[in-house]
């Protein structure tokens, strides 16, 4: 089955890969970086609404509910001006460009290595593998030690329109200066595990419907070349995007809780877990686990639909301008 537009992640088969050769690595570090500055730029207050909602605790039994999303998001406009909102967006955007070098890069990898070797084509299940590997791979090489940095942020409450509302952490830099200092490099990869299941998971869902309703949408309306209008390539994103946060919340929730909080000695990242998981069910309840949904699923399923927009099309235009090039070189 031949599907994807140019640059973008293809569909199940690869005809137009073999077609077109392999998209270089500079493609994928360059609109991969693009499209998630877009998407941290757009989406980064809804993640910092997910979060203190996460962080927040109900008292199961005492009539005491935890807030809802816009009530969470007006009480940090009130309290901390709106640039409350974007706690911790430096660290999301340090860590944006080589998080998504690595996740389109090695999902194309990955996803070469499972093809048939005698048709090139890629099974939906081996698409789905490359998607689980593709998330452990961004999850162990940036995103856990960011999203750290990012939560100790976003977990913190102060004005920032009261400059004698001075917190601990100041800015991305200060709080991983503080961390490594304080608590060491272990740290930063506290929930590693969690985090790697979380992203592993989302982008398995995410890649493989993505892949397979663009490959029939391509299908379908052979007249685009392969090439869909923006508007359903957005509406795609926002499907597959939508897939990961409900079938990973509690995952999700957990990591937040542990991510969060200082090491204590003699705790393995096994107790941690379970112990973080059982004071949340017996103190909060079973919906705890689910706390944050709103806004992550807000933010997820959009972002990923800003996310595959402009890489496809920064893709694109990339891969049109190095035609252009060798077209004037061989002139």
């Amino acid at each position: 089955m031949s599907t994807a537009s140019t640059g973008g992640p293809k569909g199940s088969g690869s005809s137009e890969t073999k077609k077109k050769g392999k998209t270089p690595l500079g493609t994928h570090l360059i609109a991969g970086g693009i499209a998630g500055l877009s998407e941290a730029c757009v989406c980064h207050p809804l993640d910092t609404i997910k979060v203190r909602m996460q962080l927040s605790r109900s008292s199961r039994g005492k009539g005491v509910k935890a807030r809802g999303f816009i009530a969470t998001g007006a009480m940090i406009v009130k309290k901390e001006t709106p640039l409350g909102l974007y706690k911790g967006l430096g660290a999301v955007i340090s860590g944006i460009v080589p998080k998504m070098a690595i996740r389109f890069a090695s999902f194309e990898q990955y996803k070469a290595f499972l093809a048939d070797k005698k048709t090139g084509d890629t099974s939906p299940q081996g698409v789905f593998l490359a998607g689980l590997g593709a998330g452990t791979t961004e999850a162990v090489a940036v995103v856990c030690p960011m999203e750290v940095v990012k939560i100790r942020l976003q977990a913190q409450q102060h004005s920032m329109a009261d400059p004698l509302d001075i917190p601990k952490y100041r800015n991305a830099a200060h709080a991983l200066y503080l961390i490594l200092k304080e608590e060491g490099p272990k740290t930063l990869y506290r929930g590693v595990a969690l985090t790697a299941l979380r992203q592993a998971t989302n982008q398995a869902a995410n890649f493989t419907a993505y892949t397979e309703i663009k490959a029939k949408a391509v299908e379908l309306q052979p007249e685009y070349n392969g090439m869909l209008p923006g508007w359903q390539t957005g509406i795609i994103g926002l499907i597959s995007g939508a897939m990961g946060p409900f079938t990973n919340a509690p995952i999700d929730t957990i990591k937040t809780r542990i991510q969060r909080a200082t090491a204590l000695a003699g705790e393995t990242a096994w107790s941690r877990i379970t112990k973080v998981a059982g004071e949340m069910f017996r103190q909060e309840g079973f919906r705890s686990f689910y706390s944050g949904i709103t806004p992550r699923v807000a933010r997820v399923a959009p972002g990923q639909s800003v996310v595959f927009v402009v890489y496809e099309r920064v893709a694109k235009q990339l891969e049109t301008l190095k035609a252009d090039y060798v077209a004037d070189e061989s002139n």
